[in-house]
C-alpha cells in the first residue's frame, strides 16, 4: 500500500524548511531545533505580530477598573498575667473563643470577610443589580472576590481595598467595609478589657440574685423564730468568716482560671495558692475561736437549733456581700479600662482613586507577543516532527 505523501505546494515549503537540517534516522536536536526555527522565521514573525495586534486591540477594549484602599489600627491588648487570667475566665463561659489563637488583626479581618458584613454591604449599595446576578449570595462572592484584606507582618495595621470599575463606587465600598466594621465590632466585646467587663457583668448580675435569695432567706429565718440580728463579738465574727470566705471564692475562681492555659509552674498560680492557703488558715482560725467547729459553723451545744439556722443565713448574707462589693469593684475597674481602650482607629480613609489599577495594557501586549512567538515556533517544530516521519 503506498505511503501518503503531502501535497507539492506543502513539500516544496517542508523541504525549504527542513530539507537538508536532518538525515531519515537522526534526531531532533537543540542545532536542529534552532536550524527548523531559523528558517521558519518568516511564520513565526508573523504569527507573533497577528497574536500581538490582537492582544494589544483586546488590552484597549478592556474597560479600565480602580482600586481604593483604606486601612485601620485594631485595637491594642494588654498582655499582662491578670489578661491571660481572664482568657482562661472568658474561655470558660465560652467567649474567650474570640480571642482564642488569634492576634486581634486577624479578628478583625475574619469579620470583614464575614457573611454578616458582605451581606450589610450587598444591600446598602444595591450590589445585585451592579454585579447584575439574582442572588445575593452570588452578589456576595463577587464582592468578596473584588476585595483584598492584608495584614501587615511587622505592624498590625490592616489594609482594605476593593476594585470596581466605577472609582466612586471602589472608594465608596472601601468606606463601606470600615462603617460596616465599626457597626459590627461595636455591637461584640472584642478587645481584652471588654471581655473582663462582660465577664464581671455577667458575675455581677449572678451574685446580685444570689445576695437577694440570702436575704430572703433571713428574713424568713427572722419571721419564723423571731430572731434578730447577733450583735457584738458573733456579728463581728460573722462578718470575719463571711469576708475571708468571699476572699477565697474570688482567689480559687482566678485560680481555675489559670490553670486552663497556664502550668503549675506558673508565677502567678504559684502566688494564688500561696494565698489562698493563706487565707484558709485565717478561715480555720476564726472558725476554732469562740467554741467554733472548723467547718466554721457554730457548735450546735452551744448555740440553741433556731439561732443556729438563724446565725448560718445571716453568715451566708455576709458572704454573699463581701463577695458582691468585691465582683462590682472588679467590674467598675473593667468597665474605666474598657472606656480607655480606643475603637479601631481609622488610620487612611479610602479616597478616590486618580489612576486606573487595570487592565495592565502593556502586560497583556506583551504576552500576546510571547504567546505567539512561543505558539508558532511549537508548531513548526510539530510540523517537522511530522514530516520527518512521513518522509521515513
Amino acid at each position: 500500500m503506498p505511503i501518503e505523501t503531502p501535497t507539492q505546494s506543502e513539500s516544496s515549503n517542508i523541504s525549504e524548511s527542513t530539507s537538508l537540517v536532518f538525515t531519515e534516522n537522526e534526531p531532533l536536536s537543540l542545532t536542529l531545533v534552532l536550524q527548523i526555527l531559523q528558517r521558519s522565521r518568516r511564520f513565526i514573525l508573523k504569527t507573533a505580530a497577528i497574536t500581538f495586534i490582537l492582544a494589544t486591540i483586546l488590552a484597549f477594549i478592556l474597560p479600565p477598573y480602580y482600586t481604593a484602599t483604606g486601612s485601620f489600627v485594631p485595637p491594642g491588648a494588654n498582655n499582662t498575667s491578670s489578661a491571660a487570667a481572664l482568657m482562661g475566665q472568658l474561655s470558660a463561659i465560652g467567649a474567650g473563643s474570640l480571642l482564642g489563637g488569634k492576634g486581634q488583626g486577624d479578628l478583625y479581618v475574619g469579620i470583614l470577610k464575614s457573611h454578616t458584613v458582605a451581606r450589610d454591604i450587598v444591600q446598602r449599595f444595591n450590589l445585585m443589580q451592579v454585579y447584575k446576578v439574582k442572588k445575593e449570595s452570588l452578589a456576595e462572592k463577587k464582592l468578596l472576590s473584588e476585595s483584598e484584606f492584608t495584614l501587615g507582618t511587622k505592624d498590625p495595621i490592616v489594609t482594605v481595598s476593593v476594585t470596581d470599575k466605577s472609582p466612586e463606587r471602589a472608594r465608596d465600598l472601601a468606606a463601606g467595609y470600615l462603617q460596616t466594621l465599626q457597626a459590627t465590632s461595636a455591637g461584640l466585646a472584642l478587645s481584652e478589657s471588654s471581655q473582663r467587663r462582660l465577664f464581671y457583668e455577667q458575675r455581677l448580675a449572678k451574685e446580685k440574685d444570689d445576695l437577694a435569695n440570702a436575704e430572703v432567706a433571713l428574713k424568713l429565718e427572722e419571721e419564723k423564730s423571731g430572731l434578730v440580728a447577733p450583735v457584738g463579738q458573733m456579728a463581728s465574727n460573722i462578718q470575719a468568716q463571711a469576708q475571708v470566705q468571699a476572699q477565697i471564692t474570688d482567689l480559687q475562681t482566678r485560680l481555675a482560671a489559670l490553670l486552663m492555659n497556664e502550668t503549675e509552674q506558673n508565677p502567678d498560680i504559684l502566688r494564688l495558692r500561696t494565698q489562698i492557703e493563706s487565707l484558709q488558715s485565717q478561715a480555720s482560725q476564726l472558725a476554732k475561736g469562740n467554741g467554733k467547729n472548723p467547718t466554721g459553723s457554730l457548735s450546735s451545744a452551744l448555740v440553741p437549733g433556731l439561732e443556729l439556722d438563724y446565725i448560718r443565713k445571716a453568715r451566708e448574707v455576709k458572704y454573699h456581700q463581701a463577695l458582691f462589693e468585691i465582683i462590682a469593684k472588679q467590674y467598675e475597674a473593667a468597665r474605666l479600662d474598657e472606656a480607655k481602650d480606643s475603637p479601631l482607629q481609622v488610620l487612611d480613609q479610602p479616597v478616590l482613586p486618580d489612576m486606573k489599577s487595570g487592565p495592565h495594557r502593556s502586560l497583556i501586549m506583551a504576552l500576546g507577543l510571547v504567546i505567539g512567538v512561543l505558539g508558532s515556533s511549537a508548531w513548526v517544530l510539530l510540523r517537522a516532527d511530522t514530516i520527518k516521519r512521513v518522509v521515513r
